[in-house]
């Protein structure tokens, strides 16, 4: 049969013509729904999410390390010589201004107080007699019945007499102070110290005895770094303010991380800088009637350094980097994302505050920033308006 072979081949390319131009126009309606879902050849709108720009207010705060001290440590030192007899106050306890803290033997200031009434009684004495000598001796010269020597010696007399009268109270008063000194008092209300010397040690005047701890208000010294320049020119301008309270306020962090229910006020900044660690010392002063502050704790001090009044703040996320400056996007009432210049402050709790650039209401995106484009459509999916911009 040649007629049926030699048509076979045409049969066959005919066949693969066909399941050809079947795949081409398969191709051609798969890139027509493609283009058709990309709305003419574009990408699908960015998913993004958007919050609402609302004015508040905002403050700029720095923590520094620093450690806690006595507002005044005082050392208590005996100002008499002998032997210490009792120690009147148990160590470490509290005690106020003017408590009893030592006995010191008072037998031998005593005797010595009762000599110097003795030598006051004699001077007291003396002077009688050489005033009553001065008075006899002018009127008879007065009558040019003694001569000028006689009434010269006796007005030395006299003025001899005066001064040992001067000396006898002086040691009479000194005498009164050795006996008070005996019992020696607080100078200042603090905590106490281990006493230095135990009952029955001889001692001597200036001997240290203890410290006392004053603890309300209790001090807190730290470092500032020399750009927080803000701190040091106020705090410098309040202490140079006589009479005028000191505005530069500070909060005090504990070391388990709580925070002080207390304000305190720094009070003192140094005016030179230390080489060594590029900062300044600086003190802070808390109230501290509780003693919930003790002296060497270690604390952190929290200080405003700026305030802000009706800003818009924005998360740090939130903020790109355009060819002019940093931007923020906000979708617009097309859904299209439009980036505008923004004049950035500092960040506060972990949100960039704006000085310039957005206004209250505005939506800025927060979340799909990566490759989005000035004017391109967006898709906000959180539904803050109680819709999304498809």
């Amino acid at each position: 049969m040649p007629f049926e072979s030699s048509h076979r081949p045409l049969a066959r390319n005919g066949l693969i013509l066909a399941g050809l131009s079947a795949l081409l126009v398969l191709a051609g309606c798969s890139n027509d729904d493609q283009a058709a879902q990309q709305g003419g050849g574009g990408m699908p709108p960015a998913a993004v999410v958007v919050e609402t720009a609302e004015l508040t207010d905002a403050s700029v705060r720095q923590d520094y390390a620093g450690r806690a001290r006595g507002a005044r440590e005082v050392e208590v030192r005996a100002r008499i010589s002998g032997i210490l007899e009792q120690r009147l106050y148990d160590e470490g306890q509290m005690v106020s201004e003017g408590d009893a803290l030592f006995r010191i033997d008072r037998k031998p200031a005593e005797a010595a107080l009762q000599r110097a009434r003795a030598q006051r009684q004699v001077a007291e004495a003396n002077l009688r007699q050489a005033e009553r000598e001065w008075n006899r001796i002018s009127s008879l010269y007065e009558r040019n019945a003694v001569s000028e020597r006689d009434r010269d010696s006796a007005q030395s007399a006299l003025e001899l007499a005066q001064a040992n009268m001067a000396v006898a109270n002086a040691g009479m008063t000194q005498a009164e102070l050795d006996v008070g000194y005996t019992e020696v008092t607080a100078p200042i209300s603090g905590v106490t110290s281990l006493e230095d010397f135990p009952e029955g040690s001889l001692i001597d005047t200036g001997t240290l005895l203890t410290t006392i701890v004053q603890l309300d208000p209790i001090h807190v010294r730290f470092a500032l770094p020399e750009n927080d320049a803000t701190i040091r020119r106020v705090a410098r301008e309040g202490m140079a303010s006589a009479g005028e309270e000191q505005n530069v306020n500070a909060r005090l962090v504990l070391a388990d991380g709580s925070e002080y229910p207390l304000d305190g006020r720094i009070d003192f900044t140094a005016s030179t800088l230390d080489p060594r660690t590029g900062s300044v010392s600086a003190r802070a002063v808390f109230p501290n009637p509780e003693q919930m502050v003790v002296p060497g704790q270690f604390v952190r001090v929290r200080v405003e350094l700026q305030s802000f009044d009706d800003i818009i703040t924005v998360p740090e996320k939130a903020v790109a980097q355009g060819p002019q400056g940093p931007v923020v996007y906000v979708v617009d009432d097309e859904g299209k994302a439009r980036a505008k210049a923004v004049e950035l402050g500092p960040v506060s709790q972990g949100r960039q505050i704006l000085l310039e650039g957005l206004e209250a209401g505005d939506r800025f995106i927060v979340s799909g920033l990566t490759n989005l484009r000035d004017g391109a459509q967006v898709n906000v999916t959180n539904a803050e308006d109680g819709e999304g911009t498809d």
